[in-house]
Parts: structure tokens; C-alpha cells; sequence
């Protein structure tokens, strides 16, 4: 800021005017009117002398920011038409995981290699930064990073071009982007969860990837399935994409040869559900250093082992497994259950059994748990779910064709005679207590199989964190909103699952950052929310509510937003510190991830 004297016919008049820099063009703004000459004389000795050391002083609190700014509105100016004046900043602290992750540099490389002139890496974080923040089709991800305070520099049709681009390069981005987040932080890959889920697409005709299969959605439309690999910390490593007619169980395999060519991986341990542990699967898990770890269904298991994981005796405890003088120590579960003081004692203890068998030619280690909490919980689950078949039979059922093996209508049950035996004029229809029973007999137990030597309650640890790759797809499909897919060719739709998987790796590391304390809603929502307003000349204005999710974002990745307004210049420095690649990882994060 500076002194400009304005002279008319009868006096002049001291200005503290401010340079600006806007759309391109520099040009000044008067920040405060001090008073004419005469008027000034008759308060300052100096008045020239004293308005210098005034706009002194007001530098001084400016470079501190600590002035104190005055805004002027008129009663009957209108706005100016198509004047944005709000803008998102909650894309700023994903910014700053995307560029100490060194996705820029990938871009770049990229780019060198295709000679094209659009802005990659601008196009590729603002796909990322809508994904996570609104996210829609590309065509309203282009209109919707209008609302970011750095504005695009890239056009629509740019966008699409990318996505044949990104798709052509999305090994090389998997494999680049491993490399550059073991800088970030140490991956815990020796550990890896498997999984595959599918997204339907609102059209009909079968085409390329999208082909109709088994839906989990329920969904009688085309479909694409992702089989997504996650690391022990919970951060999505690699995926593929397949048509939606393809065995999930044929998709691990070559995702799993690709990890240990591209990323250089060799041991380490694949974690899937039972879907997934076909006989091919383990056998390849056994070579090269590679172990599997797998879930198995109790109710499938031959007769001999049935009995004997259900069987009450023979269970240890961790920690508690043999007695002083070294005679093993074993627990009846049933008396758990019958003893009111034992079931109070021990109910947060997850008792185990282990035995090898040989099944296909293959030695694997059978462990299974119980645990009361376990069981609760699973019985919780089934109450819900006949209160939801009693409230069918009160109303119309137009059908018992299941959609899932968890589905209500299950424990409902279709007869055709009366208790006498006779033909009966309608069908009967009834909750299925057989069902019930049945079901309840493996209420408290999870069962897992392994090649690996390891004792068992800690196998029965790992298997038992599949949760956070559920967790994954969840986030994914409902708040990253990415089905229905809004694109048609193979090419786009690899694109697009690209950015969904970069979305969510960018936002796993902000959780990781903040060390875990909020729920996926609290955040995204405050991210979502955290909104500035425009002041001519000034600066910007939070308009958002100040929060101990918004505090923690500030705290953890060392800038701040939530002053009640910031000058333009320390808005620059904070675009500028964001893309400097810094790490926002403690290490006390990342200690936590690796030691659960």
C-alpha cells in the first residue's frame, strides 16, 4: 500500500491506495480515504509525514495479518452478471496429497511422450478433486471446477481427449504412482486384500466391457467388475477392470502377475473371501515366497471338519493357552454360553482351534474363532432381518425369489397344505423356523484357511480386516457416486474407474493423515462445504462453519483457511506451499497404520 495525493481546484486530498492484480490486467483500488490537506492540518503537525507512517504501520499489520479491513457495499449497485464470487477450498487439501504423491511429474512424463499441448495434470486432479468432492458425469466435473478457486485451463474437449490418453497409460500410472507412495510413506504391501465388486451402466445393449452377469447391486443392467487389491494399511495399491460376465475368480491372478512385474513386489500375503479362493488361486499363492490367507464357509466343509469346529471343547485363549505347570488349557464354549458369570467375563475373547488338512493336493491350515460378541452380533443381524419377513407376511408378497443369500425372505416358507395334510385353497405361508435354527448353529464362528505358519489369532486378525476393502467399494459407489457410468467406450470407462481408484487413494491418505478420529461423511461433508467468499481487492471470506474436522485439516497439513479474511497474497502462498510436494504424514500415523 501506498500515499497518492489527489489535487482539484480547492484541495487535494490523501488516498492509501492498493495495487491489484486481476484477470490479467494490474490496476489500484483506493483502500482508505485519510481527509483532505486542510483537514488533516489541523490533527498532524505533518499530515503527509503522518499518512506515510500510517500506510507504514498498515503494511506492517498486512505482512502480519493482522489489519483490520473495512468493506464497502452499495445499496444500489447490482452485481455484476456472471460474476462468481464463491469458491471451494476444500480441494486444496487433497491438492496437497496429490502433489507429494508426484502425480504432476507422471503427467508430465506422459505428456512428453504424446507431444500435446493440452494441460494433463490440470484435467487429471480436477477429475480427482470432483470425484471426491461432486461427483457427477465429466461434462458436469468440467462445470463444477469452475466452483475451485484456481480456475481450469483446459476445455472441454480436452477432457475427453485425456481420457484416451489415461486409459492408454493406466499401468504405467499404477505402477509410477506405488513407486512415488512409498516416499510418501512405507507401504505395509506385505499384506494384500483382494476383492471385486461390479457398477452398472443405464443402457441396455451389451457392448465391449459392459456385459450382463451377476449383479451385486441387484441391478438388471450391463455391467463392468473392478477386482481392486489394498495393502495392510488399508490403501488401494492396484485394480483392473474386466467385462461383467467374467469369473471373479479368473481375475485375481493376472492383477496379481502384474503387481509383482510392474511394482516389483515378490513376498507377501493375498487375503481374499471364500468366493475368491479357488484351488488355482492358493496353489499360485504358494510360489515364490507367497502365501494366501482365506475365509471359509463352515456349512461346506466335509462332515468330519464341520463337527469339529462346531464341537464346544478343545478351544484355546490367547495368551492363556497352557497352565504353570505347561498342561494345555482349553475352554467348553458351551459353558460360556449357559454360565451367566463366564459369558460376562469373557464376553470381548475370541477363543480359536487350528488343524492342518490336505485338500486337492494342497496343505493348509483350518483355523477357526468364537467369539460372544461375535455371536451377538450375528443374531442381532438375523432379528432384524425376520422382524422385515414377519412385516412381508403382513403385507402383499408378490414373490420369494431371493436377490442375495442374506436376503430377508429366506426365512419364509411356502406350503401347500394344512397341518392335517390336507390340500389347502392357498399356498401357506410362514417363517421358517428350521431356517433359523439351523442358521443360529454358527452364530460366533469365523473360519479361515492358510498356508501359513503363523499362530492363529493373528491370521484370524489379518483375514478379519477385509472390512476396510468393503469399505473401499463403499466409498466408491455411494460417496464417490461412480455408477452408473457416464461413458461409453472401453477406453473412457477404463479412464474413468482410473480416477475413481486415484479419488480413493488420495482420500485414504487424508484420513491417514488426520489419524482416523472422523467418519468418511463428517469429512467429505466438510470438504464439500468449505466454501470462501470473494472481496474485490481484499481477498476472501469463509463462508463455512469452523469445526474440529475443519481445525484438524489445518493443523495436519500446515496451512490455514479459517481467518475471518485473507489478503490475496497469502492466498497465493497457499496455492504455492500445496503443490510443493510436502509430506502431511506424522509419523505417528503412520505407526498406527502399521501396528493395529
Amino acid at each position: 500500500m501506498r500515499l497518492k495525493i489527489s489535487k482539484s481546484k480547492n484541495a487535494q486530498s490523501l488516498y492509501v491506495i492498493a495495487s491489484t492484480y486481476e484477470n490479467g490486467k494490474h490496476s489500484s483500488r483506493i483502500v482508505e480515504k485519510l481527509g483532505t490537506y486542510d483537514q488533516l492540518s489541523k490533527l498532524h503537525d505533518d499530515p503527509i509525514a503522518w499518512a506515510k507512517s500510517y500506510i507504514e504501520e498498515l503494511n506492517r499489520l498486512e505482512k502480519e495479518q493482522k489489519r483490520e479491513v473495512v468493506v464497502k457495499y452499495k445499496q444500489s449497485k447490482r452485481i455484476p452478471m456472471g460474476e462468481q464470487r464463491r469458491f471451494n477450498i476444500g480441494y486444496l487439501f487433497l491438492q496437497q496429497i496429490y502433489y507429494s504423491l508426484g502425480l504432476p511429474q507422471i503427467c508430465a512424463v506422459i505428456s512428453d511422450q504424446y507431444k500435446f499441448t493440452f494441460d494433463l495434470n490440470g484435467i487429471l486432479s480436477r477429475l480427482i478433486y470432483g470425484r471426491v468432492l461432486f461427483p457427477s458425469s465429466k461434462l458436469k466435473t468440467f462445470e463444477e471446477s469452475k466452483k475451485f478457486l484456481e480456475q481450469p485451463t483446459f476445455s472441454l474437449h480436452h477432457v475427453y481427449r485425456a481420457l484416451d490418453v489415461i486409459a492408454a497409460e493406466d499401468a504405467f500410472i499404477q505402477s509410477e504412482l506405488y513407486k512415488n507412495s512409498k516416499a510418501l510413506s512405507k507401504r505395509n504391501d506385505k499384506v494384500l486384500f483382494y476383492d471385486c465388486t461390479n457398477f452398472f451402466f443405464e443402457i441396455e445393449q451389451e457392448e465391449g466391457l459392459k456385459q450382463y452377469g451377476p449383479s451385486k447391486q441387484h441391478q438388471p443392467l450391463p455391467l463392468v467388475e473392478m477386482g481392486l487389491f489394498m495393502d495392510g494399511d488399508g490403501i488401494p495399491l492396484a485394480f483392473s477392470i474386466h467385462p461383467g460376465n467374467t469369473n471373479e475368480q479368473q481375475t485375481l491372478i493376472p492383477l496379481e502377475e502384474q503387481i509383482l512385474r510392474d511394482f516389483r513386489l515378490a513376498k507377501f500375503v493375498v487375503c481374499t473371501d471364500s468366493g475368491l479362493s479357488s484351488k488355482t488361486n492358493r496353489q499360485f499363492n504358494t510360489k515364490g515366497g507367497r502365501a494366501f490367507i482365506t475365509t471359509q464357509s463352515i456349512k461346506k466343509l466335509k462332515q468330519d471338519l464341520k463337527d469339529w469346529c462346531l464341537n464346544p471343547t478343545g478351544w484355546k485363549l490367547e495368551g492363556m493357552e497352557t497352565e504353570k505347570d505347561g498342561i494345555p488349557k482349553t475352554f467348553d464354549i458351551h459353558q460360556l454360553q449357559t454360565d451367566e458369570k463366564l459369558a460376562e467375563h469373557f464376553k470381548q475373547a475370541v477363543f480359536y482351534k487350528e488343524r492342518w488338512i490336505k485338500e486337492n493336493g494342497l496343505e493348509q491350515k483350518l483355523i477357526v474363532t468364537f467369539s460372544l460378541k461375535y455371536k451377538y452380533y450375528q443374531q442381532n443381524i438375523r432379528n432384524r432381518q425376520i422382524e422385515r419377513a414377519r412385516k412381508l407376511l403382513d403385507g402383499t408378497l408378490s414373490s420369494l425369489k431371493q436377490h442375495s443369500q442374506n436376503d430377508c425372505k429366506r426365512f419364509i416358507k411356502r406350503t401347500g397344505v394344512t397341518s392335517d395334510g390336507e390340500i389347502a385353497d392357498h399356498d401357506l405361508l410362514e417363517i421358517d423356523c428350521r431356517v433359523i435354527e439351523e442358521e443360529s448353529r454358527y452364530d460366533g464362528f469365523y473360519v479361515v484357511c492358510t498356508n501359513l505358519e503363523d499362530p492363529a489369532p493373528q491370521i484370524a486378525k489379518i483375514s478379519q480386516r477385509r472390512w476396510e476393502i468393503e469399505e473401499c467399494f463403499r466409498i466408491m459407489k455411494t460417496d464417490f457416486k461412480s455408477r452408473p457410468a457416464y461413458v461409453r467406450t472401453d477406453n473412457r470407462i477404463k479412464a474413468h474407474f482410473l480416477t475413481c481408484f486415484l479419488s480413493l487413494i488420495l482420500y485414504r491418505y487424508l484420513e491417514k493423515a488426520l489419524d482416523y478420529p472422523f467418519t468418511a461423511d463428517e469429512i467429505l461433508d466438510t470438504l464439500r462445504d468449505m466454501e470462501m467468499f470473494s472481496v474485490q481487492g481484499e481477498g476472501y471470506v469463509p463462508t463455512y462453519t469452523r469445526t474440529d474436522v475443519t481445525d484438524a485439516l489445518h493443523e495436519t497439513f500446515g496451512f490455514r483457511t479459517d481467518y475471518e479474511i485473507i489478503n490475496q497474497k497469502e492466498m497465493k502462498k497457499i496455492f504455492q506451499n500445496t503443490k510443493k510436494g510436502e509430506k502431511v504424514l506424522k509419523k505417528s500415523n503412520i505407526e498406527k497404520c502399521q501396528n493395529p
